[in-house]
């Protein structure tokens, strides 16, 4: 099995600020993401750990943030409130092409919110 992890870390307060500017959402969160941070009052805590599941992304995929936007990566919850990642665009185009599963977990505290995200594919 090939597996590969990336994980991010973020303070609270730097995202309350930028989530604060419409252009900032706009470039960051996809639409059924925003949507479900909107039904929610968008809480700065769950906006951070948002974008922060979108970083870890990028690392666990070894590209960085490139060849894909950010809102292309989007965190939703199941009715059990686990979070999942769906792809568009370029990001879908981009996971399609490694043939990775994705696996994420969230979290935060007061001031931090930290996400990592496993990417797997059996090998052969």
């Amino acid at each position: 099995m090939d597996i590969k992890i990336g994980i991010d870390s973020v303070e609270i307060s730097r995202i309350e600020k930028s989530i604060q500017k419409e252009s900032f959402v706009k470039r960051v969160f996809g639409e059924e993401e925003l949507a479900e941070l909107k039904s929610r009052n968008m809480p700065a805590e769950s906006a951070a750990a948002c974008f922060c599941a979108k970083e870890a992304f990028s690392k666990a995929i070894g590209t960085g943030v490139r060849g894909f936007e950010l809102k292309e990566v989007q965190t939703l919850h199941n009715d059990m409130g686990k979070p999942y990642l769906v792809f568009g665009g370029d990001a879908k185009k981009i996971v399609n092409e490694l043939g990775y599963s994705f696996d994420i977990s969230i979290t935060h505290t007061d001031t931090a919110a930290t996400a990592v995200v496993i990417a797997f594919k059996q090998e052969g």
